[in-house]
C-alpha cells in the first residue's frame, strides 16, 4: 500500500506537466509591446527623431536661397544749406531655379548737384528687369546645389535615424529575451524544488511506517536543499534581468519605468521554433535598399555627385546678361511708337541692358577642386563596398546561428523527451523495489539540466531571429 502512494507522491515529479496546468494572473509583456512602448518613449530613439527635424531645418534653410527679396536704400547729402543730391532705390527681387532673377525697383533722385547720370523723370523711374547666368550657372549653381544637397540631407538622416534605431532596438531585444529565458528557468527549479518537497513528505511518511531507511530521508532533503540554493540563484538572476531590461522603459514625460510582478514574459514553449526559416535571398536581395548604413552611403555618393557637378560648372566661362525696361514713373508705355508697333518699341527705346564676363586663364583653382570631389567619390564609394561585404556576411553569419539554434532547439528536445522516459522508468522501478531515491534524484538532476538547456536554446533562437532583422537593417521600419 505505501508502495503505491509513493509511486503516487514520485508521479508528480514528471517536472513540466504540473507547470502547465498552473495559472497566472499577470499579463504577459511580448516582444512587439516591448518594443512599441521603446519607439514611443525611449530617450535615444527621441533623439534619434531629431535627425528629421533637423533635416527639415536644413532643407528650410536652403530653399530660403530662392526666397523673394525686398530692399531699400536711401542716401542723402545735405551742405552749406543746399541738398546736393537725394538718391533712393526700392524693389524686390526673385531668384528662380533656372539661375534667372527677376527684379522690379523703384528709383527717385532729385538735388542741386546730382551727377548727371542719375538724373531721371521728376515722376521717378520704375525699373523691371531679369538677369540670366548662359556660362557658368546655366545647369546648378550654388543656390541649386545647396538645395539638392538638403534633400539628399534628410534622406540621410532618416537613414541615421533608422540606424540608432535599430542599434537600440537589438540591445533591447537581448535585455527582453535574458529576461524571458530567466524567467523560464526561475519556473523550472520552482516546480523541482516543488516536486522535491513533494517526494521528502512522502520519504518521511514511508520512513515512520517502516517501509524506507533513514538514509533516503536525507538523500531527498539534500535534494530540495540543492533546489533551494538553485532557485535563490534563479530569483536573482531574473530580477537582475528585469532591471536591466527597465533600462529601455522609460513613461511619456522622461521618467524612467521599472518592471513590476503585474508584468510576466511569454512562456518559450509557447513561441513558435520550427516553422520554416524565411529564405536568406529574400534578405540579401532587398539588401541595398533595407540596410540604412548602405543607405547612408549612397546618398553622400549622390550629394558628392552634386558636388561634382557644381565643380564642373566652375570650369565654364562666366557670362551674366542683365535687361531692364526703364518707366516714366511708373508708365511703362511712354516711349515713342511707330508702325512698327508698340511692343517692339517698349523694348529697344527705354531700356537698360549690360554684360558681365569673367574667365581665369588657367583654371587650377577649379580643376583642382573638381579632382578632389572626385577623390572623394571614389573613396566613399570604396568605403561602400566594403562596408556591404561586412553587412552581407554579418547577415549571413546571424542567419547561419538562427538556423543552427533551430536545429539545435529540434535534436534537444527530443534529448529532453529521453530524460524525461528515464525518469519515468526509473519511477515504475523504485515501485517494486529495485531502485533508489539517489537514482531519481540523478535522473531528475540529468531532466532538469537538459530542460534548462532547452530553455536557452529557445532563448537564443528568439535572439538570433532579433539578430538577423537587425542584421537586415529592419529593426524600428
Amino acid at each position: 500500500m505505501m508502495k503505491k502512494i509513493i509511486w503516487i507522491l514520485l508521479g508528480m515529479a514528471l517536472v513540466g506537466r504540473a507547470w502547465s496546468q498552473s495559472v497566472d494572473s499577470a499579463s504577459v509583456f511580448t516582444q512587439e509591446a516591448y518594443f512599441e512602448w521603446i519607439m514611443a518613449y525611449h530617450p535615444l530613439v527621441k533623439q534619434a527623431n531629431l535627425l528629421t527635424a533637423e533635416a527639415q531645418a536644413n532643407l528650410r534653410m536652403a530653399r530660403g536661397g530662392f526666397d523673394p527679396k525686398l530692399y531699400a536704400d536711401w542716401q542723402q547729402k545735405s551742405f552749406d544749406d543746399k541738398t546736393y543730391f537725394n538718391i533712393g532705390e526700392g524693389g524686390f527681387k526673385i531668384p528662380t531655379w533656372y539661375g534667372l532673377e527677376v527684379k522690379g525697383y523703384f528709383n527717385s533722385t532729385n538735388g542741386v548737384f546730382l551727377n548727371p547720370e542719375n538724373k531721371l523723370p521728376a515722376a521717378g523711374q520704375a525699373v523691371a528687369g531679369i538677369k540670366a547666368s548662359v556660362g557658368q550657372g546655366l545647369f546648378i549653381d550654388e543656390r541649386r546645389a545647396d538645395l539638392q544637397k538638403a534633400k539628399m540631407l534628410e534622406k540621410a538622416n532618416e537613414a541615421e535615424r533608422l540606424n540608432a534605431i535599430n542599434n537600440v532596438l537589438l540591445d533591447a531585444a537581448a535585455a527582453y529575451w535574458d529576461w524571458v529565458k530567466t524567467y523560464q528557468e526561475m519556473q523550472t527549479i520552482e516546480q523541482a524544488l516543488q516536486v522535491s518537497r513533494q517526494r521528502l513528505r512522502g520519504i518521511v511518511e514511508s520512513f515512520y511506517l517502516g517501509d524506507k531507511p533513514g538514509i533516503d530521508t536525507l538523500e531527498t532533503y539534500i535534494q530540495v536543499q540543492t533546489w533551494e540554493f538553485e532557485l535563490n540563484e534563479a530569483r536573482l538572476n531574473y530580477r537582475n534581468a528585469g532591471l536591466f531590461l527597465s533600462n529601455y522603459l522609460w513613461l511619456e514625460n522622461d521618467v524612467p519605468l521599472e518592471i513590476t510582478a503585474q508584468l510576466r514574459p511569454p512562456r518559450l514553449d509557447e513561441l513558435e521554433t520550427q516553422a520554416p526559416l524565411p529564405a536568406l535571398d529574400q534578405y540579401v536581395q532587398l539588401f541595398d535598399i533595407t540596410h540604412p548604413q548602405l543607405r547612408f552611403y549612397q546618398v553622400k555618393l549622390s550629394q558628392l555627385e552634386i558636388d561634382r557637378r557644381l565643380a564642373a560648372e566652375q570650369l565654364k566661362p562666366r557670362l551674366d546678361i542683365e535687361y531692364n525696361l526703364l518707366g516714366e514713373g511708373f508708365n511703362f508705355n511712354s516711349a515713342k511708337t511707330d508702325d512698327n508697333g508698340a511692343f517692339n518699341d517698349l523694348l529697344l527705346q527705354n531700356y537698360k541692358w549690360g554684360l558681365n564676363f569673367s574667365f581665369p586663364l588657367f583654371l587650377r583653382k577649379e580643376r583642382g577642386k573638381l579632382d578632389l570631389t572626385k577623390i572623394k567619390i571614389l573613396e566613399t564609394d570604396y568605403t561602400l563596398q566594403q562596408k556591404r561585404l561586412e553587412l552581407t556576411n554579418k547577415l549571413r553569419d546571424a542567419y547561419n546561428e538562427w538556423q543552427n539554434t533551430q536545429q539545435q532547439i529540434a535534436l534537444y528536445q527530443n534529448v529532453t523527451n529521453n530524460y524525461r522516459r528515464l525518469l519515468e522508468a526509473e519511477y515504475e522501478k523504485f515501485s517494486i523495489g529495485e531502485s533508489s531515491i539517489f537514482l531519481i534524484n540523478t535522473r531528475e538532476q540529468k531532466l532538469i539540466e537538459a530542460q534548462l538547456k532547452l530553455i536557452k536554446l529557445q532563448a537564443e533562437f528568439h535572439k538570433n531571429r532579433t539578430k538577423v532583422e537587425w542584421a537586415a537593417g529592419r529593426l524600428g521600419i
